[in-house]
Parts: C-alpha cells; structure tokens; sequence
C-alpha cells in the first residue's frame, strides 16, 4: 500500500470535513493507496498531468481531494477543500498547481 503525503495544511483541511465527508474521503484514499480509483473522480489537467480530483457529496456539501498517484511510490495530496460553487475556485486549482510543482522542485 502507497503511504500518503499531505503537502500544506491538507491535512487538517481534511480534517475540518464534517464526519461523514471526513469518514468518506479516508476510505477513498485508501482505495488510492491500494492502487484502486476512488469512486467518484475526476482528472485535473489544470493543475498538472496525471493529476485527479476525488468528488465527496454529503448532506454538508460537496468536498474535493486534489492528489497525485501516478508518481513515485505515494499517494501526494496537494489540496482539500469545501467546494461551494459549481466551477472549481480558480484560487484551489492555483493553490494545488503551487504545490505540486513545489513538490516536483520547480
């Protein structure tokens, strides 16, 4: 199973979930771990190849994990956030492709 890397404060973005997202998003990412897809995603080209974003609906909202499993030997994730629009925040998607070239060292 891949080990997971949260860059910035993703991981206490996914913490502030409420419970059933946060419940949700830590059984797709260990889906992503096992090398399985998660249920719900999408791929995320504006932030970088090979890049997806796993979709959460739930009675609070809708939540997003932006990540990156196609890389190395883990699963990287750049961004968690609430979701509160129908388009993706163009501050998130900046935000994640921030990070992951930062990762990447460029």
């Amino acid at each position: 199973m891949k080990p997971i890397v949260f860059l910035g404060d993703s991981l206490a973005r996914v913490r502030d979930f409420p419970d059933l997202a946060r419940s949700e998003a830590g059984y797709q990412l260990r889906e992503v771990q096992k090398g399985s897809d998660p249920a719900d995603w999408k791929p995320m080209k504006t932030v970088g190849p090979g890049v997806r974003e796993i979709r959460i609906r739930e009675a609070g909202g809708a939540f997003r994990i932006i990540y990156l499993a196609t890389v190395g030997d883990s699963v990287v994730v750049l961004h968690a956030f609430q979701k509160k629009t129908q388009a993706t925040p163009v501050k998130d998607i900046a935000l994640a492709a921030s990070r992951l070239r930062a990762w990447k060292g460029k």
